[in-house]
């Protein structure tokens, strides 16, 4: 007797959407380098990149003016964008699935209230310190999570949604307090609120990278174990799961990824929630797919929004947060309004 077995077709990445979110991000990172008040074209661009590695003998076309411009200047603040943008994106994809609720972003556990606070007091105490605001918002946002994971320690998602909220309203009055003491720093504390890559410098790329990257790999490899936790905890634990180590690690991965992200961004709104949604929408909503395809296309999106916030009121630049809470705002609402 013969026993046909059925074929599952696995829900990882498509091949074809795999192709294009990194084409996308490639070609962002290009428009990024390219864009500004000097044009630069793409194949001047990948050529002047080629010329830098060993042994390949290939001409930089560009001048040593050019060069600076690409290298110098444009190169760290596209890099760390997309470094910052995948983070944001595959943060709160992974946030989505651990707390099965689709409209949560990655500052839902005070991430962003604890990284505010955190910079708040240094620009209102540091004086002209200003190196010590990516330490002093990485180390504000960890406390505020230790604080809501603490408050909310049954483990279960609900009881650390409400932790993170009590957590973010505190920490938030007191930067409140704060800025009201030293109305004089309000303008250097918003500026830094609104986010943006205008600063940037490789030593930023290398203080957030070697974070983002664990924090990304971890996330990574717990997307299978996401889409097992949206079926419940009771489910989950039936299957196998453990579910309360497994949400520790993936929120702690998350967060960790994300306080570096805003340590050298500021707080950039609506990234987690677009990107993995658009993925939902246009590709699957298994998190196999969602979460690698979310790191790849936040990169890309984000890259190219830093694109649009320095050259639309050229020579002026916008704060990036404006550009993605002009577009996150009525995404939001469209995705609020399908969602039951």
């Amino acid at each position: 007797m013969i026993v046909a077995e059925a074929y599952v077709r696995p829900r990882g990445v498509p091949r074809l959407w795999g192709l294009c979110a990194t084409a996308f991000l490639l070609v962002a990172l290009l428009v990024g380098l390219g864009v500004g008040s000097i044009g630069i074209s793409p194949l001047a661009i990948v050529e002047s990149a080629l010329s830098r590695i060993p042994f390949l003998h290939v001409h930089s076309p560009l001048s040593s003016v050019q060069d600076a411009i690409v290298w110098q200047l444009r190169a760290p603040r596209v890099v760390l964008s997309a470094l910052v943008g995948g983070m944001l994106a595959v943060a709160g994809a992974s946030y989505q699935g651990v707390f099965r609720n689709p409209l949560v972003d990655p500052y839902l556990l005070g991430v962003a209230a604890g990284a505010g606070l955190g910079a708040t007091l240094v620009i209102a105490y540091g004086g002209t310190s200003s190196q010590l605001v990516p330490p002093a918002a990485f180390g504000g946002a960890a406390i505020s999570v230790a604080l809501a994971y603490a408050l909310g320690r049954s483990g279960r998602a609900t009881a650390l949604v409400l932790a993170g909220v009590t957590v973010a309203t505190f920490m938030a009055a007191v930067q409140t307090f704060v800025q009201q003491q030293h109305s004089q720093e309000l303008r250097s504390v918003y500026s830094w609120l609104l986010g943006g890559f205008s600063t940037s410098t490789w030593h930023d790329v290398a203080v957030a990278a070697p974070y983002i990257a664990v924090s990304s790999v971890v996330l990574l490899l717990h997307r299978r174990v996401l889409d097992v936790l949206s079926v419940g905890d009771e489910e989950a634990a039936s299957l196998g799961v453990d579910v309360r180590r497994v949400r520790l690690a993936i929120v702690v991965a998350a967060t960790v990824g994300t306080a570096a992200a805003v340590a050298v961004s500021g707080l950039i709104a609506f990234v987690g929630i677009i990107v993995p949604h658009a993925v939902r929408m246009l590709v699957s909503t298994s998190y196999r797919a969602v979460v690698p395809l979310s790191l790849l296309a936040g990169g890309g999106f984000l890259a190219l929004t830093d694109v649009l916030a320095r050259t639309v009121l050229a020579p002026q630049e916008l704060p990036i947060g404006v550009i993605t809470a002009f577009f996150g705002a009525p995404f939001f609402a469209l995705v609020l309004r399908g969602t039951r």
